[in-house]
């Protein structure tokens, strides 16, 4: 372990060996990092009498979020708890698995075998065994936000005698969707957030003309040597789901071209830009387990969001340029053409594919257990998220015995993160019956 001070904190790095196959124990073991957060004035005797929350990140594919200093809901959390901050498997410090890491596995069946191991039922199972070394078998809180309450949800599913109490923000699943169904679900969402950024930035509509009437014209290069295709560019309409979304998109497209010699291109700043926002290099897991997340046992993913953006002319930006509409952006989904475009996910291409025709996944919710929930849960449920749909959300939260719900339209997805410490405060109090 190791122990240091920032700004009214004092921080403490944990790693913990898990086993890769929690079936098989005494196998092969990967390690799991957590970094342990307490209140600088609660940091000497007086830590030890603080309960533990644990921080579930979204994604999947993200490390926990990295703060300097008791920044956004981190300091509400830090009054009262112990904050242990997890990189899930695979993800930030804990064990790497990325394209530089995985080839050591062996062949892309082998690969794909791997990262089985790598959705919420053995993130819980880890949670599991690092609760009972940290906190001594007592159980703690789990705080999820977006994929992190999957994983909680799963957590009430498979081991409620660990939770003390479950807080989840913008991250209800759906407990029987599939992954086409969630897409389907999704998309008449993605096209309303379009229609409210060209209604904003109206100027916008034609700067995406240009853009695309471009990339379909030109083979253009981004600073890391991945192809700005048009449905790469387009993919950019992930941004629309957070609060501030539209306007870093509008402020991105604005400075798209720049006057050369040839004519207009697009600007150096602009493709470094867009190679920000669209690289997977620092979360690869995202794209090659996206649509894993939602798989149950009911036949293969086989890229459900694919085939979803074919229902929608909308998305066709070749078609829409044609008839003189304004192609719409795509949201948060991963296609194949994902791991041709960008070179962190290039050498993972077949294991993707492996892991896209994989059908025999386990169900991730238990209905019935759910049914007789007994651990106090809070959700937040953003009235028009983006990333989780509303409707699926509200159904899991009737379908689980005690849960509270808040749904507001105050904030979009990343309301945990935009919303300082009211959103924590809020759900706290709603799991106690303060509210």
């Amino acid at each position: 372990m190791t122990t240091y001070r920032q700004p009214g904190l004092v921080l403490t790095d944990h790693r913990f060996p898990v086993p890769l196959d929690h079936a098989r124990p005494d196998r092969e073991r990967i390690e799991v990092f957590g970094r342990e957060v307490v209140a600088a004035g609660r940091a000497g005797a007086d830590r030890e009498g603080l309960p533990w929350l644990v921080y579930l990140e979204g994604g999947p594919g993200f490390g926990a979020r990295r703060f300097i200093g008791p920044q956004a809901w981190l300091g509400r959390a830090v009054e009262e708890f112990r904050v242990l901050l997890l990189d899930q498997r695979g993800t930030g410090r804990s064990t790497p698995a990325n394209r530089q890491t995985l080839p050591l596995r062996g062949t892309p069946a082998e690969q794909a075998a791997y990262l089985a191991h790598f959705r919420a039922d053995s993130i819980v199972r880890d949670c599991e065994l690092i609760r009972r070394r940290l906190t001594g078998g007592a159980p703690w809180t789990v705080l999820g936000q977006s994929f992190g309450g999957f994983c909680a949800t799963h957590y009430l599913s498979a081991a409620p005698e660990g939770l003390e109490r479950v807080v989840v923000t913008g991250g209800l699943p759906s407990l029987h969707a599939s992954a086409d169904e969630v897409y389907r679900a999704a998309a008449p969402r993605i096209l309303r957030k379009n229609e409210a950024h060209f209604t904003r930035y109206p100027q916008d509509a034609e700067r995406t003309r240009a853009i695309l009437t471009h990339l379909l014209e030109h083979e253009v290069t981004l600073p890391g040597g991945g192809t700005l295709t048009p449905e790469a560019f387009q993919s950019l309409g992930i941004l629309l789901g957070s609060g501030d979304g539209t306007h870093q998109l509008h402020l991105l497209l604005e400075g798209a071209f720049v006057p050369t010699p040839g004519g207009p291109r697009l600007a150096d700043a602009f493709l470094e830009q867009i190679q920000a926002q669209l690289s997977f290099a620092g979360h690869p897991l995202y794209a090659v387990l996206h649509e894993a997340i939602y798989a149950q046992g009911r036949g293969p993913t086989d890229w459900a969001a694919e085939r979803v953006r074919a229902e929608h002319p909308e998305f066709d930006a070749r078609a829409a340029l044609d008839e003189g509409r304004t192609p719409f952006f795509t949201g948060e989904s991963v296609h194949p053409w994902h791991f041709t475009t960008d070179p962190a996910l290039a050498p993972l291409r077949e294991t993707a594919e492996l892991l896209a025709a994989r059908a025999d996944w386990a169900p991730l919710y238990d209905p019935e257990r759910l049914a007789a929930n007994e651990v106090p849960v809070a959700a937040a449920v953003y009235h028009d998220d983006m990333y989780v749909d509303t409707a699926h959300s509200l159904e899991t939260a009737r379908a689980v015995r005690g849960l509270r719900t808040w749904v507001t339209d105050e904030f979009e997805h990343d309301g945990l993160r935009a919303g300082g410490p009211r959103v924590l405060d809020r759900l706290l109090a709603l799991s106690r019956d303060e509210l």
